[in-house]
């Protein structure tokens, strides 16, 4: 249930915080269901148009290509931004876990095209930028991946006020509770090849070289930019 930036991760805490569900209830339902990505020609535009509101859409798209309403603020955005070093390992292994893309190369090749903005959906860089540019509108909220591991309850507390709902303290808590459930499932399931959920899985793979390389990169190329990830967790 888990992509490489943890948005998969993150539509299931998102959905377990907006409806009040519980984690085993979410286990048992196709969650891709209840969150149709926007940008997949399955289950389509005409489907998602017929959703009650408030609809819960997923994306993977640059900011600028959104729909003009998120741009006017009349729809609300949550971002969920990963460090790219644990970002490029995990989305190696989901490459090469899917038979339709099937990459066979290294890591090596799979981590130099990563810094050469070579990949799907574009550069990464640009994408989170361009996303950070906008985290202090009213109708966007910026979360970082690491977040959710160091002070999951900050950040649920955060999602509640951003998604209007209603919980009291004994609620909260339970909720907190319950998300912490959903992030060990998918972070500690078999099927994910070396723990992708897992803050510093980059540690394991990069060699000495590889890490120079890259911290060389993201400061040209993330140079100009106040965002901060925390690699060290």
């Amino acid at each position: 249930c888990l992509v490489p930036a943890g948005t998969g991760l993150l539509q299931e805490v998102v959905y377990l915080v907006s409806q009040g569900a519980d984690p085993d209830e979410i286990g048992l339902m196709n969650i891709d269901e209840q969150l149709p990505v926007l940008e997949y020609p399955q289950p389509g535009l005409d489907i998602i148009k017929e959703l009650t509101s408030p609809r819960l859409i997923k994306s993977h798209l640059p900011y600028r290509f959104l729909p003009s309403d998120l741009h006017n603020g009349n729809s609300k955005v949550i971002y969920m931004a990963r460090n790219p070093k644990d970002l490029v390992v995990s989305y190696y292994q989901f490459h090469r876990s899917l038979r339709t893309m099937s990459y066979r190369g290294t890591f090596q090749e799979f981590c130099r095209r990563f810094m050469n903005d070579k990949l799907g959906y574009g550069s990464w860089f640009e994408h989170v930028q361009e996303f950070w540019e906008h985290h202090m509108d009213a109708n966007v909220l910026f979360l970082k991946y690491e977040d959710m591991h160091k002070d999951l309850a900050t950040m649920v507390e955060h999602l509640v006020r951003f998604l209007g709902v209603s919980y009291d303290k004994a609620q909260l808590e339970s909720m907190v509770e319950h998300c912490h459930q959903l992030i060990d499932q998918c972070c500690n399931a078999e099927a994910l090849p070396v723990g992708r959920g897992r803050v510093g899985l980059w540690k394991d793979i990069f060699t000495v070289s590889m890490n120079e390389k890259f911290d060389l990169v993201y400061k040209q190329k993330m140079g100009k930019c106040d965002l901060t990830f925390d690699f060290y967790l």
